[in-house]
């Protein structure tokens, strides 16, 4: 039997990467500030796309989500669901816990989603504050590291006000360029970098 935990995490985020430039850097100035990552966590993501999927139309896609934290604890499943608002920039997560992974994936293919990619990564993170959050993710199949940075939209928020300040942030980690694509577009070596504002000057 599937075990689902109803609506577990629903929120609306702002999300960017970086390839990292140079990691003893980024780890460098983190720590001159007082942060510190934390302890590393292996995730493997099946992402799974509906078979009408096409890039720029808002449509949604489903990932499941196996998550290791130690050898000798038992690994962790969720399944969460992803849109991208091309007009905002917003991603819209809803994410549940899931005790039967091979149930959940099957429940995957009888809604008519069809797995694209499988993306195996390990992560270390760091909570700046309760809203947002950096990660330092080394991808199988992609060069270099990549810094993430995550940041919940609340009601009220100034959308373009907190993407500037998620692209500062980034700046100020050492970093020139960003990109807004998911993984498992990187993983095809087809990567759409943008310069970060203060590289413009």
């Amino acid at each position: 039997m599937l075990n689902w935990v109803y609506n577990k995490h629903k929120m609306k985020k702002l999300i960017a990467k970086s390839q990292l430039l140079n990691q003893s850097d980024f780890e460098y100035r983190l720590q001159s500030v007082g942060m510190e990552l934390g302890p590393t966590v292996w995730q493997h993501e099946r992402i799974y796309l509906p078979s009408d999927w096409q890039y720029g139309r808002n449509m949604p896609r489903l990932v499941l989500r196996t998550e290791v934290y130690a050898v000798d604890q038992p690994a962790f499943y969720s399944i969460y669901l992803k849109r991208h608002i091309e007009d905002s920039g917003i991603d819209i997560v809803d994410l549940t816990s899931v005790g039967d992974y091979t149930e959940a994936a099957n429940i995957i293919h009888q809604l008519g989603f069809r797995k694209t990619a499988e993306v195996s990564r390990q992560r270390r993170e760091l909570s700046l504050d309760s809203h947002t959050a950096i990660y330092l993710d080394q991808v199988e199949g992609v060069h270099d590291a990549f810094v993430k940075i995550e940041a919940e939209v609340k009601d009220g928020d100034h959308v373009e006000a907190l993407k500037v300040d998620l692209l500062n942030t980034l700046a100020m980690l050492g970093q020139k360029t960003y990109t807004e694509q998911p993984y498992f577009d990187l993983m095809k070596n087809d990567m759409q970098a943008y310069l970060l504002p203060s590289s413009r000057l």
